[in-house]
């Protein structure tokens, strides 16, 4: 059986909607749908392996906008010490199981299914899902993956090793993507860990209005 091929709303019709746009199985989690998922602002919200997928687009969204990041002088003197290196997609599958195999308070397992470490690996070898590594004398430590929706990028998961090491990814990319253009990203829900760092949150519509603007710039973040 060929798997769903998912529609989504269109802007107008998001901002004025629901947060569950589509339910479906984890056959739908294909190349293509996730691409136009992303494209439009939405995102799929995986729960328990035996319940249907939600795909979302939530009616606050977090945001870190890079000129209102904040790190302060604990993460500055980390980032200054010596044996620290950073990459691009060097280890995207160890990234993503990473981020799989931390434990968060509250949640019994992970959203990081195997069906959904697939999706977005598979994601990863058409070229659309990212990784950022941090390193500490050669070994992984920390790092990120995320989307890029066709020029601009949004975070989904994150992972440490050593303390900081998550941050110190974020702070990398930040700094990557500003050099290319993009001067702020999509973090999805607000966390006490990000808001620290200056994350904030917007309104659905001023999201998609801001998403459509910078998806319109046609930049090209990552060498395909």
């Amino acid at each position: 059986m060929r798997p769903p091929v998912l529609t989504f709303p269109s802007v107008d019709r998001l901002a004025r909607g629901p947060e569950v746009v589509a339910e479906t199985d984890a056959s739908a989690l294909t190349v293509e749908n996730l691409r136009a998922a992303y494209r439009c602002g939405v995102f799929p919200w995986p729960g328990e392996p035996s319940e249907p997928i939600p795909w979302c687009c939530p009616r606050r969204r977090a945001i870190l906008e890079f000129s209102a990041l904040t790190p302060g002088r604990t993460l500055e003197k980390a980032a200054r010490k010596p044996g620290w290196s950073y990459s691009i997609d060097r280890a995207f599958p160890a990234v993503i199981a990473a981020c799989a195999a931390v434990y968060r308070p509250g949640q019994f397992g992970t959203w990081i299914s195997p069906a959904v470490l697939a999706a977005y690996t598979a994601l990863h070898h058409a070229g659309w899902a990212h990784s950022v590594e941090v390193w500490r004398d050669d070994r992984l430590v920390g790092g990120l993956y995320g989307v890029d929706a066709g020029g601009f990028f949004g975070g989904e998961s994150m992972f440490h090793h050593e303390d900081n090491a998550s941050k110190l990814a974020i702070l990398f990319l930040a700094q990557y993507l500003t050099a290319r253009g993009q001067t702020w990203m999509d973090i999805q829900q607000l966390t006490p860990h990000m808001q620290r760092l200056g994350a904030r949150e917007l309104t659905r519509p001023t999201f998609l209005t801001r998403l459509a603007g910078e998806l319109a710039t046609g930049r090209t973040l990552f060498a395909n």
